[in-house]
Parts: C-alpha cells; sequence; structure tokens
C-alpha cells in the first residue's frame, strides 16, 4: 500500500507478480458501494429505466428490475450484490412503480464512466468482512468460491440457524473457517449500519449520502485479506496505525501480517510495481516467446489482438500458432486484471485450422479465468478465432483512472500525417492565391511539417510558387498542433526561403 496524502495506491502481489493495481485519489474517491436518498428526475416508459438525482454532477440510471418492490426469494448470484439476482423477476412496468419527485433509497452498483452516470440500484447490499447483508432479499447464500462442499453446508447451516426469522445473508469468501461467534458479530454489526441508514432515510432530505463504503486502504483489507495472505506492507505511518486499528476490530487473527515499510526506496518500486503500471498502460504487451499482444480500449468494448511477432515456431505453422495463443490465454488473463479490464471483450486470436486446438485453447482460456475475482463470461471460439467474453465492469479500467483523452487526436489514437498536411497547406495556398495580393506568402506550421515542406515535398511548393508567381516562406511554430496551419500576405523579406 502506497499512500500519500493525496493517493492510495495499492497493489495485489501473487506469487512475486503484480496481480491487481488499484488506484483511488481522495478528492476522486471509489462510490460503488456508496448509499443515497435519491429523487427521480424523468422516468422513461420506452426504456424501462429512470434517472435520478442523487447529488452528483450527472444524474444516475436505475433500471426497472433493479427497484425492490418487496422482498423476493430469488436466489442470487454468487456474487456479493443482487441486482443480477432480481433481474429475472417478472417486475410491473416502471411508470407503476416511480414518478417523477419520488424519493427513493438508492446504492451505486457501477461508477460514473466517461460521458454516463453511476449505475444505481434499489437493492442495498452491505459488506462486512465474513457476510454481506441484503435486506430487500430473503435468501442464505455461500460464496462461489468456497468450493468445499462440507464447509458450503456448515456455513449454510450456520447462517440458518442465526437468522431463522429469515433474511438475506451471503457468506463472503473470508467466511471460510469462520465460527458462530465470529459470523454474529459480523451480523449484528451490518444490522446497526442498516438501522443507521433507515434512520437517516427518515431525516434527511433528497439528494443525501446515507452511507459511505471504505476507502480504498480499508476496503482492500476486508476484501482481499485470507488465509493464504502473507503480509500487509504499508509505507505511511498514520495509514498503518489506521489500519491496525481496522484490523484489531475485525480482524484480530491476522494482525501479525500487517508491516510498516520504511525502506529508503520508493514501496512500488521495491516490489517492482511502478514498472508493472507504467506497462499496463502501454498499447502492446510483448510475451516470452516473441508473439506480443495489442490492447484497444474503446468506449464500447475492448479488443485485444494476438500476433506471432518474432516468433516462428519449430516444426509447423498450425503448431506456431497453438503455441503463442497458448502463451497469449495466460497473459490475457494477466492483463484484464492488473488494467481491471471489464464490459464486453473480443479476442481475436490466430486463426487455428483443427477445431481441437481452438477447444484446447478455450478450455485453457476458461481455466485461466477462474482465478479472477470478477465474474466472467465466455463463448466458444469462433472459426475466425474471436472469443466473445463480457468481465463485470464496476470501476474504471487502470488506463481510463490514470490517462485522459489525448488533445491532439481527442482521444481517436492518430494524426493526420505529416505529409498530408503538407498536401493540404498546398492546396489551401493554391485556392486562395488570388486573394493575396503581397509578393509573397508567410507559412506558419509545426517544425516537423515545415521539414517535410523543406525536404521531400520541396517540388511541390516549388512548383507553387510558380503558379502563384509569389514567393513562399515558412515559419516554424513549435506550439502550433501538427495539424494546423496559418499563412498571410507580407514581403517576408527577413524569413527563409525555400
Amino acid at each position: 500500500m502506497n499512500c500519500t496524502p493525496h493517493e492510495l495506491r495499492v497493489a495485489l502481489i501473487e506469487d512475486g507478480k503484480v496481480a491487481e493495481i488499484h488506484v483511488e485519489r481522495r478528492q476522486d474517491a471509489s462510490l460503488v458501494g456508496n448509499i443515497y436518498k435519491g429523487r427521480v428526475i424523468r422516468v422513461l416508459p420506452g426504456m424501462q429505466a429512470a434517472f435520478v438525482d442523487i447529488g452528483l454532477e450527472r444524474a444516475a440510471f436505475l433500471y426497472v428490475a433493479d427497484i425492490a418492490e418487496s422482498k423476493v426469494t430469488t436466489p442470487p448470484s454468487p456474487t456479493n450484490t443482487v441486482s443480477e439476482a432480481c433481474s429475472d423477476l417478472s417486475v410491473r412496468p416502471i411508470q407503476n412503480l416511480l414518478h417523477e419527485g419520488q424519493e427513493i433509497m438508492t446504492q451505486i452498483a457501477k461508477e460514473p464512466i466517461g460521458t454516463k452516470g453511476a449505475r444505481v440500484t434499489n437493492h442495498v447490499s452491505i459488506a462486512g468482512r465474513h457476510l454481506v447483508y441484503m435486506p430487500t432479499v430473503e435468501h442464505i447464500g455461500i460464496s462461489r468460491r468456497i468450493t468445499d462442499e462440507e464447509e458450503r453446508r456448515r456455513l449454510r447451516e450456520l447462517l440458518e440457524a442465526l437468522v431463522p426469522e429469515g433474511g438475506g445473508f451471503v457468506a463472503r469468501t473470508a467466511a471460510e473457517g469462520c465460527t458462530a461467534e465470529e459470523l454474529r458479530e459480523d451480523l449484528e454489526f451490518l444490522r446497526q449500519v442498516w438501522n443507521d441508514i433507515l434512520n437517516r432515510m427518515e431525516t434527511c432530505s433528497a439528494p443525501a449520502t446515507l452511507y459511505e463504503d471504505l476507502d480504498l486502504v480499508l476496503r482492500s483489507a476486508r476484501d482481499m485479506v485470507t488465509p493464504d495472505l502473507d503480509s500487509i506492507i504499508v509505507d505511511q505511518k498514520e495509514e498503518y496505525d489506521r489500519l491496525v486499528r481496522f484490523m484489531r476490530r475485525f480482524m484480530p487473527q491476522y494482525m501479525d501480517r500487517i508491516r510498516f515499510y520504511d525502506g529508503s526506496e520508493p514501496i512500488f518500486d521495491a516490489y517492482g510495481v511502478e514498472i508493472e503500471l507504467n506497462r499496463a498502460l502501454g498499447r502492446k504487451v510483448w510475451l516470452r516467446s516473441g508473439g506480443y499482444l495489442i490492447v484497444d480500449q474503446t468506449e464500447a468494448l475492448t479488443a485485444i489482438d494476438v500476433n506471432t511477432g518474432r516468433y516462428v515456431g519449430r516444426r509447423n505453422l498450425e503448431e506456431t500458432i497453438l503455441k503463442t495463443n497458448l502463451e497469449a490465454v495466460r497473459e490475457i488473463v494477466y492483463q484484464l486484471r492488473l488494467r481491471n479490464l471489464g464490459g464486453i471483450i473480443i479476442i481475436d486470436f490466430i486463426d487455428m485450422e483443427k477445431e481441437a486446438n481452438r477447444n484446447r485453447v478455450y478450455t485453457a482460456l476458461a481455466e485461466a479465468l477462474q482465478i479472477d475475482r470478477s465474474k466472467t463470461n465466455i463463448l466458444k471460439i469462433s472459426e475466425l478465432g474471436l472469443v466473445e467474453m463480457t468481465r463485470k465492469r464496476v470501476r474504471d479500467s487502470l488506463l481510463r483512472t490514470l490517462s485522459e483523452p489525448c488533445f491532439y487526436c481527442d482521444g481517436s489514437g492518430f494524426l493526420k500525417s505529416r505529409t498530408s498536411v503538407a498536401y493540404e497547406i498546398y492546396r489551401s495556398l493554391a485556392r486562395e492565391a488570388e486573394m493575396i495580393a503581397e509578393p509573397a506568402v508567410i507559412v506558419e506550421v509545426h517544425p516537423r511539417v515545415a521539414k517535410v515542406l523543406r525536404e521531400e515535398e520541396q517540388t511541390m511548393l516549388i512548383d507553387l510558387e510558380t503558379r502563384m508567381n509569389k514567393r513562399i516562406l515558412l515559419r516554424e511554430r513549435p506550439d502550433f498542433h501538427l495539424e494546423h496551419f496559418e499563412f498571410c500576405g507580407s514581403n517576408g523579406l527577413s524569413l527563409e526561403k525555400l
């Protein structure tokens, strides 16, 4: 954990390799899990959704399936939320459930991303250390990451005994091995939190914040600490002390694993995180064999392209392609976690002729994704070598968190080539020639474009000078955008002539 007064950064290292990186600026703290009292500002029957003012810059989006009419008994999915479980319910039209001006309780399920407002749900869930409390659902669930059937049965029996009157509780992965007393303490704490939320709901006016989830440091401790954890290393004394107090109250059995880092080298440098962080922002990712991946993020989806690159193989083309694709599978799953990529993801594997090889790559991908804490769904590899998959997106990707659209290309990733700009200057001058009365024309351009005009395209402007019967003179402007240029008439005697 790298902590400064303005930013929190947490890296999860598994087997000596950086597996996940999370960054939270204190002024832009995560909103997922926060609960608000909001006011409905618009109901959209055609979309079966509504916009809700919860006090943020943009209105939140509430879908009809995320509105709780009454307690439901449909079992939730094995995640820590209930919105997906309730999406299959037969619900009434949204215009019969909400009206403009109505005040309702909502919880952020997805951060505002790009130009979109937050996605909210009326099915509230509050995460504790061992349990998740879901007041709108009557169901006892066990995390799918607890695979031992005997342990799953034990936990279910404990929860059913603790909640005989019914209620919505899911045992988290961290509940594995917990005693009945530990579960009871967590359950009582969560119910107290819920009662406080209800009291605030009654006393405050919308929009208002009813509950804020933990910040990145404490949230990471709550969600990532497992019996397999070796240590938590923190580099700021105040955050270290705060984490110690939190762990002493909720996870005293892990107190001996907290360490304060006082090395002279920055903690992210010492553990190799800074290098991986910079690598995670790049578009090209090299594979050990010499192949590489190209990762492109767009508004709608993320595309990952697999290429053989410098890898030429040993026996035949099909074997070379198979080995490259199998190596790419491991790196892709690693990059999904490292970059926190979510939403629709299209993977373009190198085409394989044999169906058996396609199945082998698909199976390898499915198995590799089992270590991912985010929920994923994948479809079979098509004959073109494409895999369509989804990965649950809760927060912005690492790239969108740490970057902003290029003010040069406006996020497109491309600029006009210097030669294209040179030709555009040629056409503009030819078009405006008759309007310039002076015997010379000053052309102000970016230095890189000026170099093209002086060298590669010099004959073009000499020809234009002849046609215009005017001198063309260049003035370099380093402050200009590469694609921007200006020209005006002048005697220009002090300027450099081509």
